[in-house]
């Protein structure tokens, strides 16, 4: 479904791979009015203190939960490289999810455009039913030095991620539009404006 037959603003995704800047660029647009939906927000609302899956999330996965909510790390250990545990964690995650996503849309009908803020978007198949998707995009040195910077960070953790990742170019391939933050703080946020612009956002 596109916007041509669906009723609402238009849907502008957001995505990139780790280090890229898609953060500093959903903050951006932000700024300049247009509402953001995060997915990354969602779920760690969802599975935070008191959080609406903390339940279902504990009875697939002992021992993960807590009173601050889910146990990042044990959850990690117990899905990291294990498909049939990643299905089922998704399984509980995803759909709670598209129901604020559904929330964020009733709430913002009103708006010209709006943007759904999704890192795997291309990996889950999220770009299902949007309007457009801008890629976040940097060079390869200046992402690597981005993400080795970030605490507890290491090489091989920074490859293994980049692993389960749709590739930077097939991603750059795939897009509508390619946001490089690999510019200057100015020269990035003219990109934002030409985009949101060119998708009907208002000045």
């Amino acid at each position: 479904m596109t916007g041509s037959d669906r009723a609402g603003p238009k849907i502008l995704g957001l995505t990139g791979s780790i280090g890229m800047g898609k953060s500093t660029v959903a903050a951006m647009m932000r700024e300049l009015g247009v509402p953001v939906f995060d997915a990354d927000a969602a779920v760690h609302e969802l599975q935070g203190p008191q959080g609406a899956l903390l339940g279902a999330i504990e009875a697939a996965f002992p021992g993960t939960t807590g009173p601050q909510g889910v146990d990042r790390a044990r959850l990690g250990a117990a899905v990291f490289g294990n498909r049939e545990a990643m299905a089922r964690l998704e399984s509980i995650v995803h759909p709670a999810v598209a129901v604020k996503r559904q929330i964020f849309l009733r709430e913002n009908a009103d708006a010209p455009l709006v943007v759904f803020d999704i890192p795997l978007l291309y990996e889950k198949g999220g770009h299902e039913g949007l309007d457009a998707v801008a890629v976040v995009s940097a060079p390869a040195d200046v992402q690597r030095a981005r993400v080795l910077a970030r605490p507890g960070m290491t090489e091989e953790k920074f490859e293994q991620i980049l692993a389960l990742q749709v590739p930077d170019a097939e991603k750059r391939r795939r897009a509508d539009h390619v946001i490089d933050t690999g510019l200057s703080h100015a020269g990035t946020r003219e990109e934002v404006e030409r985009i949101l612009r060119a998708l009907g956002q208002p000045e």
